[in-house]
C-alpha cells in the first residue's frame, strides 16, 4: 500500500499538496463562505483571507482595529476597497464582535487572525457565545506527501485531557468532518501506545469503550477500532505482523489521540519531519472556525478555508433534510 512505501524525493515533491488541491477545487464549486476574520492585523493572516477570497472560497469580513488592518494591507500592497471592515479597538473586542456577527446571521464562519487562540475561543465558548450540545474540538487535516488520503488527527489544540464523555463528541466531530470532506468510508483508529487493553493504561480502556459505544449506536457514521498503536493504525504491514484483523487497522483516515500533548506532538512531527501540511479547523460550535498558526504556509491556510467551506456546506445540507 502506498502509505507504507518510501517514495523518492522527486516523487514526493510532485505529490505535495495534491490532497489540498482537491479540497480547494471542491470548495471553489461552492458559494463563497461569509467568514468573520478576527483581528487580521499581520500580513500572513490578512493575506491568507484575501487570497481565499480571490479564489472565491470565502467572503471575508475583517474585524479588528481599522488602522492596523490598513497597515497590514499596505504591507501587502492590497486593496481593501471592496472588503467590509468592522472596527474593533483590540483583539478581545474583535473576537466578541465576530461572534456577534455570527449570531446576527451575517457570518457563517470564523477565522483566526493575529490573536491568541485562547482569546478567540473564550468568546466562542462564553455562555452567550456559539456553543452547541456538542463538545468543541479541533481537527488537523494533514496532507502527508507519501500518504494516499487526507489524514485527520484529533484533538491536538483544544481539549487538554479529555474524558471519555468528551471523546465521544471528539470522535463524532471528526467523523462528521470526514464526511464533509467527502471521505466515503471513515475509519477511526483510537490510538494508544499498544493494541491490547491494559488496565494500567487508561487510554486503552477508553479506546475499547468508544468502540463498544459505536457498536451500540452512540457514535455513528464511522468504523472504529482501538486501542491501536500508530504503526498498526496506518500501516498494513505492521498490522499483519501483529495479526490484527480489522477494517480499520492499516488504513485509518482518522486518528484519535489520548490527549492534546500526544496529538500536538504527532501533528508537528509529521509537519516538520515528514513535510506534511496541517490545516486546522474547530468543530462543535454553531459555525466552523478556521484555526491557523503563524508558522503555517499559504497553501495550509487556504486549505483550512476550504475545509471550513465544505463543513458549512455539509451543515446546510443537514439542516435542509426533511424531518422524519
Amino acid at each position: 500500500m502506498a502509505s507504507s512505501v518510501n517514495l523518492p524525493r522527486a516523487a514526493v515533491e510532485t505529490r505535495r499538496h495534491e490532497k489540498y488541491e482537491r479540497l480547494l477545487a471542491a470548495a471553489k464549486g461552492l458559494p463563497a463562505l461569509k467568514v468573520a476574520v478576527v483581528h487580521p492585523c499581520d500580513p500572513s493572516s490578512l493575506g491568507a483571507a484575501l487570497e481565499a477570497a480571490s479564489l472565491g472560497i470565502i467572503d471575508p469580513i475583517l474585524v479588528g482595529p481599522r488602522p492596523k488592518i490598513a497597515a497590514a494591507a499596505a504591507g501587502l500592497e492590497a486593496d481593501l476597497s471592496g472588503v467590509r471592515i468592522v472596527d474593533a479597538p483590540h483583539s478581545h473586542a474583535a473576537a466578541e464582535e465576530a461572534v456577534a456577527l455570527v449570531k446576527a446571521g451575517e457570518a457563517e464562519g470564523l477565522m483566526k487572525g493575529s490573536l491568541h487562540t485562547d482569546e478567540l475561543m473564550a468568546a466562542v465558548v462564553h455562555r452567550d457565545g456559539l456553543r452547541t450540545a456538542r463538545r468543541i474540538s479541533h481537527c488537523f487535516v494533514l496532507d502527508v506527501p507519501h500518504h494516499e488520503a487526507p489524514l485527520i488527527i484529533t484533538d491536538a489544540a483544544i481539549n487538554i485531557a479529555p474524558t471519555l464523555e468528551d471523546k465521544v463528541d471528539i470522535v463524532q466531530n471528526a467523523i462528521d468532518l470526514a464526511h464533509a470532506l467527502r471521505i466515503e468510508t471513515v475509519r477511526v483508529a483510537i490510538l494508544s501506545a499498544m493494541e491490547t487493553v491494559n488496565p494500567k493504561v487508561p487510554s486503552t480502556i477508553e479506546a475499547a469503550a468508544l468502540c463498544k459505544m459505536a457498536d451500540r449506536g452512540q457514535i455513528t457514521g464511522g468504523i472504529l477500532d482501538g486501542p491501536l498503536a500508530l504503526d498498526n493504525a496506518i500501516d498494513l504491514g505492521a498490522a499483519k505482523i501483529k495479526n490484527i484483523r480489522s477494517p480499520v487497522a492499516g488504513q485509518a483516515n482518522v486518528l484519535v489521540v489520548p490527549d492534546l500533548e500526544a496529538g500536538n506532538m504527532l501533528a508537528k512531527s509529521l509537519t516538520f519531519l515528514a513535510d506534511a501540511d496541517a490545516a486546522g479547523i474547530v468543530l462543535g460550535a454553531r459555525v466552523p472556525i478556521i484555526l491557523t498558526s503563524r508558522a503555517d504556509s499559504q497553501i495550509t491556510r487556504l486549505a483550512s478555508c476550504a475545509v471550513a467551506s465544505l463543513v458549512a456546506e455539509a451543515q446546510r445540507a443537514k439542516l435542509a433534510l426533511p424531518e422524519v
